[in-house]
């Protein structure tokens, strides 16, 4: 007879339990489900996670050390750094998903035909030795730095962009205004890293930070892969969503 399983509300650890709180605090928190950016107090905290105080209060301690929230006195334990949500569900620029958040604003670190790795050129199906057009913004949400974009585009398509404002503008607006033509699909791969020195720099966070690095492949309507982007975004104040169906087993993927 196989032994029973063990309870998992019986002998944890209380670092166990103060991860599990943070990480349901912290969505909490990107969700803003504080509208005044308090907290509730810690014996709440606890009895709505069957906790000790203790443990609520290591909770909190790892979200101050990510720099979501801080211990004010005489007020209680605050919001002190936004987190927003980046849609994965939709084909959107940064602007379009922020836009209920404030203004984005681009500082265009360089910009003009460059000749890409060969890597790049696959990935955009071109010729050896053809030219791209190389585009690097640091994005700002109400003018704090959001993410360091890398975007490489055929020539055809990403030339008619460098007459285009695009300290103000999604490169996906401007790509489907300049051609005329609708962008399709996209293929995303994201990962986390820490930021060297010269992202941590450009970023403003200390290096060695998390960021998430997002590689995505756009194509048109018509299947035409046109703009191929590294992202590095900031950890602590991006945060990716999606809702995701499960497909039944024996359907084709």
């Amino acid at each position: 007879m196989s032994s029973p399983r063990p309870n998992p509300t019986e002998r944890r650890l209380r670092a166990d339990r103060a991860r599990q709180a943070a990480d349901v605090i912290r969505q909490l928190v990107v969700q803003r489900a504080f509208p005044d950016g308090v907290l509730p107090d810690e014996r709440f905290l606890a009895a709505e996670f069957c906790a000790t105080r203790n443990g609520i209060r290591e909770a909190l301690d790892l979200l101050r050390e990510e720099g979501l929230i801080e211990r004010v006195p005489g007020v209680g334990t605050v919001v002190v750094a936004q987190k927003y949500a980046h849609g994965l569900n939709q084909l959107m620029g940064l602007a379009e998903t922020m836009h209920e958040h404030g203004e984005v604003g681009n500082d265009v670190r360089a910009a003009g035909l460059v000749r890409p790795p060969g890597p790049v050129a696959q990935r955009l199906r071109l010729a050896e030795g053809e030219q791209v057009v190389y585009v690097e913004r640091l994005r700002r949400l109400n003018g704090l730095p959001l993410s360091l974009d890398l975007t490489y585009l055929p020539r055809d398509v990403g030339e008619p962009l460098l007459a285009e404002d695009l300290e103000n503008q999604d490169i996906f607006a401007l790509i489907e205004r300049t051609t005329g033509l609708r962008l399709g699909a996209a293929a995303v791969t994201v990962e986390a890293v820490n930021a060297d020195l010269h992202s941590a720099a450009v970023l403003e966070v200390p290096r060695g930070s998390a960021l998430l690095v997002v590689e995505r492949l756009s194509h048109l309507a018509d299947g035409r892969p046109v703009d191929l982007e590294f992202i590095r975004m900031r950890g602590d104040r991006l945060t990716m969503r999606a809702e995701l169906r499960r497909t039944p087993a024996g359907e084709a993927r």
